[in-house]
């Protein structure tokens, strides 16, 4: 098969296409005939050297998928070869060929390409868990997210307000603005150009804001924990912005009863991972079938030119996914 392999700790140019083996499938696993791939920040972490795969891991890159199984194990009985799926992989989507566990996989909701189902996984379990299992959001209640126009951002913003969220969130320019309030957001707020905690307490007032999803990190610590209001709530899922802070008051996290949460996905056990894409089956799907949350595509390149996939996502010039065709 053709995949994408790298040299660890180099830019965007050291990724190139290549030859290898089709992975071999294990107890619970399908294969998965690659058709797209999604590319993700923590691809372009891994690719820099800073995000070793975890143990078990496949090394090629690559998080989610949409394809055909054409494998199956023994012990698999809810797929069959021929079934069209996407999948949360444990790594190794940036190939023609793809081994995940089968709970992992989910079918293509309706009415949505292979293309847009491969855009849905990574963000999507992420989104889900740390918004509305660990962050707890209900209707009624506010949501803030920081990076509005990102995969993430926009998955979050949809999913908040289709469950009957709120929904705040800062963006870097004008054009990202209007992509957020065009899927959900009611306020948007230039971090470039604005005090966001400054105004966003213009507009929420003294009860603060119920949950805040962030991918900065320890600049934003002080201001999150500011604008949390009374039982509040912060999911921590990045630490684009570093990761140690000292600068913020912690008496606040008693006064208010807050929640200081967070996670990263790749490591979560396979009943983890299997759980969250039966709740996303239960509870999201439908939304996605009825049109009221969508995928977010800004570009799709060939797998052979991954490496302009993750030039533009190192710029942040993208709004939504950014996604790589792997085989016709």
């Amino acid at each position: 098969m053709k995949y994408i392999t790298y040299e660890a700790g180099g830019g965007p140019e050291v990724l190139r296409i290549a030859d290898a083996p089709r992975p071999d499938i294990g107890s619970g696993q399908v294969l998965i005939e690659v058709r797209y791939a999604g590319v993700n920040r923590p691809d372009v972490v891994q690719r820099q050297g800073k995000y070793p795969p975890p143990p078990g891991a496949s090394p090629i890159l690559g998080l989610e998928v949409a394809g055909r199984i054409v494998e199956i194990a023994r012990d698999v009985t809810r797929w069959k070869v021929g079934d069209e799926v996407c999948a949360l992989t444990h790594g190794g989507g940036y190939a023609e060929y793809c081994a995940v566990h089968a709970a992992h996989c989910l079918p293509i909701p309706k009415g949505l390409s292979l293309l847009e189902a491969a855009a849905l996984p990574e963000n999507f379990f992420t989104v889900w868990t740390n918004v509305f299992e660990r962050g707890r959001l209900k209707a009624g209640e506010t949501f803030f997210v920081h990076g509005g126009s990102s995969g993430i951002g926009l998955t979050a913003i949809q999913l908040a307000k289709a469950f009957g969220a709120r929904v705040f969130t800062t963006v870097g320019n004008q054009q990202k603005a209007i992509a957020c309030k065009l899927y959900g957001a009611e306020v948007t707020l230039n971090y470039k150009e604005q005090d966001f905690e400054k105004e966003l307490q213009a507009v929420v007032g003294k009860p603060g804001v119920d949950v805040i999803l962030d991918m900065v990190g320890a600049p934003y610590l002080a201001k999150n924990i500011r604008l949390l209001g009374v039982e509040g709530r912060l999911a921590q899922i990045a630490l684009l912005g570093g990761g140690m802070a000292t600068d913020f008051d912690l008496s606040q996290v008693m006064i208010k009863r807050l929640t200081i949460t967070g996670s990263t996905l790749r490591p979560r056990s396979v009943a983890d991972k299997a759980a969250m894409a039966d709740s996303l089956q239960d509870k999201v799907w439908p939304l996605l079938e009825a049109g009221a949350v969508k995928p977010v595509i800004h570009a799709t390149f060939p797998l052979a030119e991954a490496a302009k996939a993750h030039a533009l996502m190192e710029s942040s010039q993208h709004i939504g996914k950014i996604m790589l065709a792997v085989s016709a």
